[in-house]
């Protein structure tokens, strides 16, 4: 089931709490919503791997009736670079294949999407921001323009746009969105954390300047990653780990002279509820047994570094799909009710309105 509020008053003066639907600038009307149709998760229709198989189909196809342009490197090896090489490419055949499998990712994201609007907490959507991976290749984007393309052709009035920054970044910046601007004030950067099922990323996000509003200028001023896939570690030892990049990250921006809050904000798969801990969603992550009742991160991550500065360590913790879409608030003046698509390993998936002090701040 996807996480969504029956009612956002009740939460409008409740405490600061992990997984909240009230934000200062947005109300989450859904995330991590699983929506299912008769084939089974409408999500997996569309996401790393499904771009793979249509461009392999394609492949296979050509093969039954002459040489493959792409050549033997199996499909799943292709690189994002790659790929967009040979769409950019002198070898038209080659470029067009890749076209094929673009046109039909994007007549299946169309589709996707499509079933997302009828939910009804997915109603007078107005601009769907779509993060990821995928998103950050040429190939990925010319999916997405065709998505609008498709959806537009079909009458449905919806905006399909790439999220504004670097994918990477942007599951850093939404965490300066978790909590009020007050909570900031006398510092200059926040610490934040994005852990996936392949990677994680830790890094020191600069809020920019006291009068842009909603943080539009805010940047990642250090970051480091960790590719935990390769090394399949524990769950206590990926704490550890992700504690000791934190730390280093600390040193760095003092040694700056740059002032961190004593504030983590964390973007984690799956359903956060308010303590921190993960109700369901996190079986890839590394080491596995996130979800354990004896288990919470926020809390991990205090104990391992209760301070930063001369001040007690605070850890904020919401879905990762969520913080990714934070990250386009100050580009959302313009529309009420927006949502986030993320294209990787799954399909991400989040849904804001937006609360009046959005365009006021």
């Amino acid at each position: 089931m996807a996480k969504s509020s029956s009612d956002p008053r009740d939460e409008v003066n409740a405490p600061l709490a992990h997984g909240a639907l009230n934000l200062p600038l947005v109300t989450i009307d859904d995330y991590n919503n699983e929506l299912r149709d008769k084939d089974g998760f409408v999500g997996d229709n569309a996401n790393k791997k499904t771009f793979q198989q249509k461009l392999d189909d394609w492949r296979k196809r050509i093969r039954k009736v002459g040489d493959d342009p792409i050549g033997k490197t199996a499909t799943e090896k292709l690189s994002k670079k790659k790929i967009d090489a040979i769409l950019k490419g002198d070898d038209l055949e080659a470029a067009a294949l890749v076209m094929g499998a673009v046109e039909d990712f994007a007549q299946d994201f169309a589709d996707v999407i499509g079933k997302f609007l009828k939910d009804k907490r997915w109603g007078k959507t107005e601009r769907i921001v779509v993060g990821g991976g995928f998103r950050r290749s040429h190939f990925g984007e010319l999916a997405i323009a065709r998505t609008m393309v498709i959806l537009k052709a079909a009458g449905v009035d919806v905006e399909v746009v790439p999220i504004v920054h670097h994918p990477d970044e942007a599951g850093l910046i939404g965490a300066v969105h978790l909590m009020p601007r007050w909570m900031f004030k006398g510092h200059e950067a926040i610490l934040a954390v994005d852990i996936g099922g392949t990677n994680v990323r830790a890094g020191v996000v600069q809020f920019g300047k006291d009068d842009v509003p909603n943080f539009a200028d805010a940047s990642v001023w250090e970051s480091a990653i960790w590719r935990h896939a390769d090394d399949e570690p524990s769950r206590t030892a990926t704490i550890e780990k992700l504690a000791a990049m934190l730390r280093d990250l600390i040193g760095k921006a003092e040694k700056a002279n740059l002032k961190p809050a004593p504030i983590i904000g964390i973007a984690c798969p799956g359903i956060i509820k308010a303590d921190g801990s993960i109700e369901r969603g996190g079986q890839n992550l590394p080491g596995g047994n996130w979800e354990s009742d004896s288990f919470n991160l926020p809390a991990a991550l205090m104990k391992a570094i209760p301070e930063i500065g001369d001040d007690s360590t605070f850890v904020m913790m919401h879905n990762d799909a969520v913080v990714q879409g934070l990250s386009q608030i100050p580009f959302m003046n313009d529309v009420s009710r927006w949502a986030v698509l993320t294209i990787g390993t799954g399909l991400g998936n989040a849904h804001f309105t937006n609360r009046e002090a959005t365009k006021a701040r």
